[in-house]
């Protein structure tokens, strides 16, 4: 029995490479896994590398031969050996490294003779047909067009005639997952991955090997679409299939743990993330892994520094430094990251001077980068450096590298979730340097990327739409700015719950909009609801709920009210001192009162 694997579509295909079979038996397997990222700030579902372009002139120069174009009497399509012969043509066009298009065509055609040989029968020879013309649109950069293909091809297949069936229909949905992702389109990638699941565990058992790389793979993507709960199920069930199958300290129980630790730490659980990373670096050890190592203490070295251990973490990323340095160069790409952690690290213990200095190394790396270096590795390097200007208040300089990393990215939908996320933040810091007009921009440009890839609902996208709110009130667009307040609303309810202090940033923002329109009494009930929430979940010595009480006592003064019920704050409650409850530090109001 074929083992269930699906057919990867690459996520870097320099030239393009579709090996078709001799036979008509389906079979292939998965390239790899996706990537995933430690920093976790935007939403973006899937961090993809770049799809660069299949060119006929890229090799050696020499002169390629292709095969002549023949032909097709299209009243032969019932001719049984027609299919398998234009198949044959798809694939020495492609091997001569002739255009792709003509590859496609000749693929289109096969599928058309396959189709009208096959009658109303399942056929195998169809579904690899189509899996075929896919691929070819994916090197094309043509996702959009390879979904429909893909869809057609999960239909051909029956699974009631065995795992050939089986596996057609798994590697179709595998593939159509990769394409969705590829689109930025993760709940539907999602769906797709765990269809294919599914088939694959029916026809293999709940604890075949196969079906671990499966499940490792899909809770990479839930990592991506920010569902750590799934994904952590997911994992639980790799470890125990390979500890069943692996010996012990396998490279696969090391992967693992590697992607159960990055879980571990996206739910804060930091030191369960540690024991797992410790795990697998003894592994990686036992395997004579060097450079993966070094990359495990990178990620410890990232873990104390969230338990804010920061002397072990310096030795972890110091450790990592020594080995990047030695086995790969001081100017490679993971020497310039771990300078970026180091530089973090100091700002965060009040050490500006060298946390300068670190990005400023980082920097020079990505000046000159070594051969290799791809533009999204440089792009994601200058915005992690760019959070870091913004933290120690350099607005200008941050705003200036996340303009210089989207020009490295090209707008194509591999890119499209990592410009998105650096748009938002570019929005975030025009807003900070008073540029409201080209924030309102940039967040009307995020919000109509997530509408394309379908993201409408996801708490990323109320957070920006609340942005763009708080950009349209300092331009005076109060009406445009109340009903993106709205929408905001609804969505974080939705997604995060009413009780959630993003949630309750944008009520309190709608407050201050309904108030700066006149509907005061819209105003007063949803900031009462604030407040009560608040001083629920807060205490009432908490500034925010200081805060919103002066609010709403100034509205009602306004609409000749009082409040409906008194809070006994801890000041009455205790012998108060006036002077002793001065606010250190708390987040400040602007403008109608509004969070930002």
């Amino acid at each position: 029995m074929p083992g269930l694997v699906s057919v990867k579509t690459p996520r870097a295909s320099t030239p393009l490479r579709i090996f078709l079979p001799e036979n008509s038996q389906c079979d292939g397997s998965r390239n790899g896994s996706p990537q995933v990222q430690r920093r976790m700030a935007s939403p973006s579902p899937s961090t993809s590398t770049s799809r660069a372009r299949p060119s006929p002139d890229r090799g050696s120069g020499r002169k390629k031969t292709t095969p002549e174009k023949t032909t097709i009497d299209e009243s032969s399509l019932d001719n049984p050996d027609l299919g398998p012969f234009l198949l044959k043509m798809a694939r020495d066009t492609i091997a001569s490294g002739d255009s792709p298009s003509k590859a496609l065509d000749f693929a289109i055609r096969a599928a058309r003779s396959f189709e009208s040989c096959s009658g109303s029968e399942p056929s195998l020879d169809l579904a690899m047909c189509l899996h075929v013309v896919a691929a070819i649109h994916c090197s094309l950069g043509r996702f959009e067009e390879a979904v429909p293909v893909l869809e057609r091809a999960i239909r051909v297949p029956d699974l009631a005639k065995g795992s050939d069936h089986a596996l057609a229909m798994f590697s179709g949905y595998m593939q159509l997952g990769d394409s969705h992702s590829m689109l930025g389109q993760l709940d539907r990638s999602v769906s797709a991955y765990e269809s294919g699941l599914k088939i694959q565990t029916e026809t293999l058992g709940e604890s075949d090997p196969r079906v671990a790389e499966t499940c490792r793979y899909l809770a990479e993507v839930h990592v991506q679409a920010l569902q750590f709960d799934e994904a952590e199920n997911l994992c639980k069930k790799t470890l125990e299939i390979h500890r069943e199958h692996s010996e012990p300290a396998s490279l696969e129980e090391a992967a693992d743990r590697r992607l159960m630790a990055l879980i571990c730490e996206a739910k804060r659980d930091y030191e369960a993330a540690l024991e797992h990373l410790v795990l697998a670096s003894m592994a990686m050890i036992a395997n004579g892994q060097d450079n993966d190592v070094a990359a495990i203490d990178v990620s410890i070295g990232d873990i104390y520094l969230s338990l804010c251990r920061f002397d072990e973490a310096v030795f972890s990323y110091q450790k990592a430094l020594t080995v990047f340095k030695s086995t790969k160069g001081d100017n490679h790409p993971s020497v310039a990251s771990v300078f970026i952690r180091l530089a973090d690290l100091y700002f965060k213990t009040g050490k500006l001077r060298e946390s300068k200095s670190y990005c400023e190394n980082a920097l020079r790396i990505y000046a000159k980068p070594v051969p290799g270096t791809t533009p999204e590795e440089i792009a994601n390097g200058l915005t992690e450096i760019s959070a870091i200007y913004e933290a120690v208040n350099e607005p200008e300089e941050a705003l200036r590298l996340l303009q210089k990393a989207m020009k490295l990215l090209e707008d194509t939908p591999a890119h499209r979730s990592t410009i998105t996320g650096i748009e938002a933040q570019m929005g975030v810091m025009f807003y900070m340097v008073g540029r409201y007009g080209e924030a309102r921009a940039s967040f009307e440009s995020v919000i109509a990327k997530l509408q394309a890839s379908g993201e409408r609902k996801s708490s990323f996208f109320g957070i920006v739409l609340n942005q763009m709110g708080l950009a349209c009130v300092q331009l005076y667009k109060i009406d445009e700015a109340a009903e993106l307040f709205e929408e905001a609303r609804g969505i974080l309810e939705q997604e995060c719950g009413p009780y959630h202090l993003d949630t309750l940033g944008v009520y309190s923002n709608l407050a201050a909009t309904y108030d700066a329109m006149g509907r005061v009494e819209d105003a007063i009930e949803i900031l009462e609801y604030i407040l009560k929430v608040r001083e629920e979940k807060l205490g009432t010595a908490n500034p925010d709920v200081d805060d919103e009480k002066k609010r709403l006592t100034e509205l009602l003064k306004q609409a000749g009210r009082v409040r409906n019920r008194k809070g006994k704050s801890l000041e009455n409650l205790l012998v108060s001192n006036p002077q002793g409850m001065k606010k250190e530090g708390t987040k400040r109001w602007s403008g109608f009162g509004f969070k930002t």
